[in-house]
């Protein structure tokens, strides 16, 4: 980052922030790791700088959706060719791995600029 290495800016100072994922519905938790991934929720907050903190989730297994989501919500990812349009339910990808709802969930709840693959860097899972 070119603000990094500027003389007069302070070294960011980051926190690790443990969440559990367990009581919480999907939507809701991925706005809060947002929030806390942009540095939202610090008083020094500038859109330009990255200064979130590191995100670390817990009991990602006891995820859960509101309503009908865990058999109607499909995901979807393609080989942009044609027919290569392939679809998981949400309830097989908890069974495989439950972390990929959180990153795609997050991921798109964060600004779609040049920080965005630094901030997802901070977000980690405790299984």
């Amino acid at each position: 980052m070119p603000w990094k290495k500027r003389p007069g800016f302070a070294p960011v100072n980051r926190k690790t922030i443990e969440i559990d994922a367990a009581s919480q519905p999907v939507g809701r938790l991925a706005t809060r790791v947002a929030m806390i991934l942009m540095g939202k929720h610090k008083p020094d907050y500038e859109p330009q700088k990255d200064t979130g903190d590191r995100v670390l989730i817990t009991n990602v297994k006891n995820l859960y959706f509101t309503g009908k989501k865990m058999e109607q919500k499909n995901f979807y990812s393609t080989s942009n060719r044609p027919g290569g349009l392939k679809t998981k339910p949400v309830k097989e990808l908890m069974k495989e791995t439950p972390e990929k709802i959180i990153i795609h969930a997050v991921k798109y709840m964060l600004p779609k600029n040049k920080l965005q693959a630094l901030r997802m860097k901070r977000l980690t899972f405790k299984r």
